[in-house]
């Protein structure tokens, strides 16, 4: 997850590139760095501090350049630090090559050795550097730049999106993409690369997408695209409709609402890393992870609001699939207790940014007690629980404006679901079959979720039955209880309706007292094991004439009630078809739904609800 910026002009583009990656530096925050052509020789710039230090580093300089690269990293193989800092450079024989990648090289190890043979030198610990070496190759060879990167990039096995210069070549970007976004900005008298629009947006809004296995080759006056097969490639220029301020609302109501329908987007961005891969590794989570994802024997998760929800269903997950041991703790109440602290336990943070008090300070607690190894998923790349934390993974949610949490906790989700294959997969618990199916299962997530959203209509609908109610239960069960919490939360949040949620079997165990006809009932009713047990609480409320609203898999067998009576004690709105471990994440998006259209109904500040924060720096 990192950002990449390239330019091929007849100007200065150092400020470009420079204020490009600026644009992207939420993908990626250990290190930055700039590669740029002057005269006959290429230069570059490194830190391990964020974009604004390698300004002040270029503008010392008095930095100029008509060709360059620049990019801000997210370390998966090796630490943070200027030698693995991109970009890499081969200088052999006078020939000099750049590159600035983001993605994952899985046969690494195999090209290391090769390169090695051939006499490369390697002076960082990135699977980056391989690369750079390759293509020094065939360029030394006699191939031109464009030509060396299109034979090479059929030897990389994994994701990656690459950018190379070279002093041979000095007018001349040259990228590829496979399985990581790159696209290209056409411009006059200059052309541009780059991972995402925005870090273009101040110098063009005319985009060329790259498709999968394109290699291009960019200069000032023209751009040449090939295709996986060496044909040349005809891409259409896409006028962006992008804002360069995201909190634009566009055709949306509220920013929730925006929020709830970017949710699809938000998710593929966030598994980025994912989608292309053929199989997952450690060193998504960083540098260390390895190493320390084969030590630990516990898990502790700690975490406020909706991310404690969030780490509630990871911890079905993480017991069911990777078999390790799970506790989840709400972070303001952890940090006041003097729990046992177990040998070999990871402590995982989860927050959308970064800054919640509560769970710093209980990551700090959990640090004072010896726990060293942690992890934090987070949607802000320099918060402060990133900068404490060993291992990280960014959610790539992008701003989220609405106090209520839509689209950070469903990649939250996202990202705790990748941790626990990864980690299923380094205890031999998860088959080569196996991860392909649930890594097919997430590419297919996106999707999935759109369908699901198609049913606002019918949830709108629902929201006036909710209007004047004071009260409502929300039940669920295994994995889909703390969807039900979190969407009583949601509820509570921005309507002012007071809503409990349940396990559903706990019905008999004192909540069905307060059930009858004023309460309504939402159900979260998945295809899964416990289906059946479900619709016998279900009719454990319609006994006591309450009103169940169910929000249910499409292959449910959940029979949607007659038009006998105009009034029925059941309504149903059906989604998918039942989507295995990943179904919390698609049964939570209706509930989102219904409390915004309850909310709007009621005339509540639905983005701004009383009382609330976005980000809680307090305790």
């Amino acid at each position: 997850m990192c950002g990449i910026v390239g330019a091929a002009s007849t100007g200065n583009i150092v400020d470009v590139l420079i204020g490009g990656i600026r644009k992207l530096e939420y993908r990626g925050y250990d290190s930055t760095g700039i590669a740029f052509v002057t005269g006959s020789h290429l230069g570059r710039l490194r830190s391990t501090g964020r974009v604004a230090h390698l300004e002040a580093l270029a503008r010392k300089k008095h930095l100029k350049a008509d060709t360059g690269l620049a990019h801000t990293r997210w370390a998966t193989h090796g630490v943070p630090s200027e030698a693995n800092a991109h970009p890499h450079f081969s200088l052999r024989n006078g020939l000099e090559i750049g590159i600035v990648h983001n993605g994952i090289v899985e046969n690494h190890d195999a090209l290391r050795t090769r390169m090695k043979a051939k006499g490369y030198r390697f002076t960082s610990e990135t699977d980056t550097e391989v690369m750079v070496h390759h293509v020094h190759s065939l360029v030394a060879s006699g191939l031109s730049l464009f030509k060396a990167v299109q034979k090479a990039s059929h030897a990389w096995e994994g994701a990656y999106a690459v950018g190379f210069v070279s002093n041979r070549e000095p007018q001349v970007v040259v990228g590829a993409r496979k399985g990581s976004p790159l696209l290209v900005g056409r411009g006059k008298n200059e052309n541009f690369l780059a991972s995402d629009a925005s870090a273009l947006l101040e110098r063009t809004r005319d985009m060329v997408y790259l498709e999968e296995g394109d290699v291009v080759e960019i200069r000032p006056d023209g751009v040449l695209i090939c295709d996986a097969n060496g044909r040349a490639a005809r891409r259409s220029i896409t006028r962006s409709s992008l804002s360069a301020d995201a909190a634009d609302l566009g055709r949306y109501r509220h920013y929730m609402q925006k929020e709830i329908f970017e949710q699809p987007g938000a998710i593929a961005n966030t598994l980025e890393m994912v989608m292309s891969a053929r199989s997952l590794h450690p060193n998504l989570f960083g540098a260390a992870a390895e190493k320390i994802f084969h030590k630990i024997n516990n898990i502790l998760i700690v975490a406020c609001g909706t991310s404690y929800h969030a780490g509630l269903v990871a911890r079905y997950w993480l017991e069911a699939i990777a078999g390790i041991p799970t506790t989840v703790e709400i972070a303001s109440e952890y940090r006041y207790r003097d729990p046992v602290a177990t040998k070999g336990t990871l402590v995982i943070t989860v927050s959308q940014s970064g800054e919640t008090a509560d769970t710093l300070a209980a990551l700090k607690h959990a640090q004072s007690l010896g726990l060293k190894d942690t992890l934090t998923i987070c949607n802000v790349p320099e918060s402060a629980l990133i900068r404490q934390s060993k291992l990280r993974f960014l959610t790539r949610a992008g701003p989220e404006i609405g106090v209520a949490s839509t689209k950070a906790f469903t990649t939250q989700l996202a990202a705790l679901f990748v941790l626990v294959l990864v980690l299923a997969k380094v205890r031999r618990l998860l088959s080569v079959t196996r991860e392909r199916e649930l890594l097919t299962a997430l590419r297919h997530l996106p999707r999935a979720m759109e369908s699901v959203l198609s049913v606002e209509p019918q949830v709108a609908a629902w929201a006036k039955r909710f209007k004047n109610k004071h009260h409502a239960l929300f039940l669920g069960r295994g994995v889909h209880f703390p969807i039900a919490m979190e969407g009583a939360l949601k509820l509570k949040e921005i309507s002012y309706i007071h809503a409990e949620a349940y396990a559903a079997g706990e019905l008999k165990h004192g909540p069905l007292a307060l059930v009858d006809a004023d309460m309504p009932v939402i159900t979260v009713a998945p295809n899964d094991q416990l289906l059946e047990k479900l619709k016998s609480n279900m009719q454990e409320v319609q006994a006591r004439g309450g009103e169940l609203y169910v929000f249910a898999d499409r292959d449910a067998r959940i029979a949607k009630p007659g038009r006998q009576s105009r009034r029925t004690s059941q309504h149903t709105i059906t989604l998918v078809d039942h989507a295995g471990p990943l179904s919390p994440i698609l049964h939570v998006i209706p509930l989102q739904l219904l409390a915004y259209h309850v909310a709007l109904l009621r005339g509540t500040d639905v983005d701004k609800p009383r009382n609330l924060a976005k980000s809680v720096t307090v305790e």
